[in-house]
């Protein structure tokens, strides 16, 4: 490439974080999903001074009552505030997506950087058993595992981190793969660091990028996962809120109380765009080819 195809940021060495935010910022769409997903967290964080009822009180006076200036949300079959359990029910969903996929890749990033740096029957025996796991489509296995595992917040949250592995899998040992043929490995390897040093040390930080936009977007797949586990009764159980459960209860009112669906169900929609929009945002900024286009 020419010095002058080079972008002048570039040529008064502005810093791959600099540049990965410039662009970040200049996709709107991804700034508006980060803000989407920041307020929700801020949200599940201060969820006891944002809800104004208990979310488990029951009240027998006030039993599936529309939105109103009292209750913004309406109230349900239990005359529990709406409004309060979508507030609680966002630290189960974002909880249960961030472990899941902080879980997800505490899994599959070690295999895979095992399979790709070690080759031959390991890489094949690990490369196969993800090739499964991956055959299947991702709730079913989900939702089996759950099944197997018990219904419980915590087992859902492990049921999607095993589920999710496999993806990880795939991203690190195709990485590793192709660090493994560049010279800096090569040197590293004459020089005698052990395979751990080359993994931690030349192969891991090239990861970093790709592995955040992928946990990014899989956060999101998550947040389905359990919503859609909470629905069978697989992840948290009633009465603690959960958007999952509280979709769950409505269907039985669909015509009488549709404001019982509607609440749950636009809070995954938006907080899982909000997560896409990031997740895409942050594919764009961090791709090393994007000045080049």
């Amino acid at each position: 490439m020419s010095a002058t195809a080079i972008p002048a940021r570039l040529e008064r060495g502005e810093s791959p974080a600099r540049r990965a935010l410039r662009r970040f910022l200049r996709h709107k769409l991804a700034v508006f999903g980060l803000v989407v997903v920041v307020a929700f967290v801020l949200i599940a964080v201060f969820a006891p001074w944002i809800a104004p009822y208990d979310p488990i009180a029951t009240s027998w006076s006030r039993i599936r009552k529309p939105p109103s200036e009292l209750y913004w949300f309406g109230t349900d079959e239990n005359g529990r505030d709406v409004f309060s359990r979508v507030v609680w029910g966002a630290r189960a969903s974002l909880m249960a997506g961030v472990v899941s996929v902080f879980g997800a890749i505490l899994i599959g990033l070690p295999i895979g950087l095992i399979a790709g740096l070690a080759g031959g029957w390991i890489d094949a025996v690990l490369s196969r058993i993800a090739d499964a796991m991956l055959s299947v489509p991702f709730l079913i296995l989900a939702i089996a595992l759950a099944a197997f595992l018990g219904p419980a917040l915590e087992n859902a949250m492990l049921a999607i981190a095993i589920t999710a592995s496999p993806v990880f899998v795939r991203l690190a040992r195709g990485m590793a793969l192709d660090a493994k043929s560049t010279d800096w490995v090569e040197a590293a390897r004459a020089l005698g660091n052990p395979p751990w040093r080359t993994a931690i040390v030349h192969v891991l930080p090239n990861i970093v990028p790709p592995l955040l936009v992928q946990g990014t977007l899989a956060i999101a797949e998550a947040i389905i996962a359990e919503a859609s586990l909470s629905f069978l009764g697989l992840g948290m159980q009633p009465p603690a809120p959960s958007w999952g459960s509280m979709l769950n209860s409505a269907q039985r009112f669909l015509d009488p109380a549709p404001w019982l669906a509607v609440a749950p169900g636009a809070a995954i929609f938006i907080v899982v765009l909000g997560f896409n929009l990031m997740g895409d945002g942050l594919r764009d900024a961090l791709d090393p080819r994007a000045d080049r286009k």
